[in-house]
């Protein structure tokens, strides 16, 4: 498991991950310093997306979002007071002890090879990711709306009618106290739609939305880890339309 806990880094701060992982990975990263620090300089580079120059789509987009994306022990032989017995166990355990070696090799191996595999799904989903951020951006009738977050910070929305799709960029000052979360929402037919949870200590995310023509606003509102089935305290609202 300790593996793929690993491995799921990535895909948890591209918010590629549901909700049982999310929480896994949360009480992961509170023991993991290498698995923290990564997770960390991987929201840095998301957060540099959501800076002052969103005034208009910046024309390196491109370059940013793929750089947030880029990182037997032998038993002792019996010996027999018997010279062909004792040679032959002595063969056999040193034939015992190639095939362990091999067989241990093999095992590490598969599990390197297990991560290379999940790596590179992680690195194709963000290329994915990377593409769905840059075609809104560049959609004809792209529409920025910004909004300061009350607790200090700024969530942009960038929408396009066209692609029926948005960009949420949220940078927030500081993290919410007391362990609190930061929820990002729509809001469709009247209700709110939840677009997804920041892990504990999370002050960033680039979150792209399909279906936002049946959004008529953006929400950023502050909760208990893991996240509420409606908003208790709103933080942020940006209008769509």
């Amino acid at each position: 498991m300790t593996a793929d806990i690993h491995s799921l880094v990535g895909a948890y701060v591209l918010d590629a991950v549901d909700d049982l992982e999310r929480v896994a990975v949360d009480r992961h990263l509170r023991e993991c310093d290498a698995c923290r620090i990564e997770a960390a300089e991987l929201r840095e580079a998301a957060a540099r997306l959501a800076d002052g120059a969103w005034s208009v789509p910046p024309p390196r987009l491109r370059d940013s979002v793929l750089a947030a994306v880029a990182t037997t022990r032998q038993v002792p032989v019996e010996v027999s007071r018997r010279p062909r017995r004792a040679y032959r166990s002595r063969w056999i355990a040193a034939a015992a002890a190639v095939v362990a070696a091999i067989g241990a090799g093999t095992g590490v191996f598969a599990v390197q090879e297990q991560r290379v595999r999940d790596e590179r799904t992680v690195a194709e989903a963000a290329r994915v990711r990377e593409a769905q951020v840059q075609s809104i951006l560049n959609a004809p009738d792209v529409v920025l709306h910004d909004q300061a977050l009350s607790s200090g910070g700024k969530v942009t929305l960038a929408y396009s009618r066209l692609r029926d799709s948005g960009v949420i960029l949220m940078s927030a000052d500081a993290a919410p106290s007391d362990g609190r979360v930061f929820q990002l929402w729509t809001v469709r037919a009247g209700g709110p739609v939840s677009e997804g949870v920041l892990a504990v200590g999370q002050t960033s995310v680039v979150k792209v939305v399909a279906g936002m023509s049946s959004a008529s606003a953006v929400g950023v509102s502050v909760e208990r880890p893991g996240g509420s089935p409606t908003p208790t305290l709103m933080v942020a609202g940006v209008k769509t339309i």
